[in-house]
């Protein structure tokens, strides 16, 4: 079993931190509660349990560090256990020799007046049971809480790391899924527009202001991972719109509000949704399209319902259509089980998303 120093290096470079006043405090806090002890006890003077404890807390120090920052890491990665194990017992009791040397050859020096005896190194080591039941626990005491203090802080971190790294990862993949949603969005609207400036229509001009309003929403207001419900509906009502332009009046939309208050949601779930009725919807149905739409949120359930016409329903080419596997993703991680997403395309000409999801934090 080799020996290294590398844990020297780690644990100046904790201590170099701000750790530093932790370690500090919890020695401190040691010191002050022994001392404190001897003078309820009565044992001894204060001089003396100064100098006692002083000399304790050389070996309780020694134990705690070299257990948390060399023993331990190195007993779990290691494949010889069993050496690991005899290391630790030996570490154990050179330290409480040491500690019993400290207290006889510094602390008595400085605190007893001659003529006395002094046990000899050797007699020190060989009086194991006086060395275990008068100096085991006392430095083994303040060891053990030091280390349970120390994972503790460590495994709080961790935890406190391990879910960062995982709203990262949710906002990461957030963003992801709208970068994939917007372009398309972009590119549907653009076309209409373009579509309406061939045509030389008086409404190009319309279309570009509500496209605009629809940018400033997409770009400026909705960032973050919720956004406002009325931002939202806002929104829907600007595309809406922006898409009748393309049928006069061939289409029919109805858009049907009930908002108790307003809340926060994720942005742009709804107009996949609200764009997919339009796209597969009215955009291929030759007869007189019929949209409609109802938004409400009452007593901590927000209900969204879709409906729209469809010259045939085959199968599930619909769903397909809709993109729903990027929007359970996003649902997926913002909501997680608060939400209930159904697809129906079994009615004749009709297709129906319903979206519910209970609302538990409405800020």
């Amino acid at each position: 079993m080799a020996f290294d120093w590398i844990f020297l290096e780690k644990l100046i470079v904790r201590l170099q931190k701000k750790e530093w006043t932790r370690h500090l405090i919890f020695w401190v806090v040691v010191v002050l509660s022994f001392i404190a002890r001897d003078r309820i006890l009565d044992e001894h003077t204060l001089y003396t349990s100064w100098v006692r404890q002083i000399c304790l807390l050389i070996p309780q120090l020694i134990g705690s560090y070299f257990l948390a920052y060399y023993w331990i890491p190195k007993y779990i990665v290691s494949s010889k256990k069993f050496l690991y194990i005899l290391f630790l017992f030996l570490i154990v009791y050179v330290t409480i020799v040491l500690a019993r040397y400290l207290i006889i050859h510094v602390s008595e020096t400085l605190t007893r007046t001659l003529p006395y005896r002094q046990e000899s190194l050797v007699e020190i080591v060989l009086d194991w049971k006086k060395l275990l039941s008068e100096y085991f626990t006392p430095i083994y005491a303040v060891v053990l809480g030091f280390l349970f203090i120390k994972f503790f802080i460590h495994y709080m971190e961790t935890k406190q790391k391990t879910l960062q790294i995982d709203k990262e990862k949710i906002e990461t993949e957030l963003n992801l899924l709208k970068a994939q949603l917007n372009p398309h969005f972009l590119f549907n609207t653009l076309n209409n527009i373009y579509l309406l400036a061939l045509e030389n229509s008086s409404k190009t001009a319309y279309s570009i202001e509500k496209l605009s309003e629809i940018l400033d929403y997409i770009l400026y207001r909705c960032t973050d991972k919720y956004g406002s419900l009325k931002g939202e509906v806002k929104m829907l009502e600007n595309y809406i719109e922006l898409e009748k332009l393309r049928y006069d009046d061939r289409l029919q939309v109805t858009l049907e509000k009930h908002i108790e208050k307003d809340i926060n949601i994720a942005p742009l779930i709804l107009l996949s949704f609200v764009e997919n009725a339009f796209k597969h919807g009215a955009g291929e149905d030759s007869g007189s399209p019929k949209i409609d739409i109802l938004i409400s949120y009452t007593n901590g359930l927000f209900i969204f319902n879709i409906s729209n016409t469809v010259d045939a329903v085959p199968d599930d080419s619909q769903k397909k259509k809709i993109g729903l596997a990027n929007i359970k993703k996003q649902l997926d991680l913002l909501y997680n089980n608060q939400y209930k997403l159904e697809i129906n395309s079994n009615q004749k000409n009709l297709f129906v998303v319903e979206l519910k999801i209970k609302i538990t934090n409405e800020n």
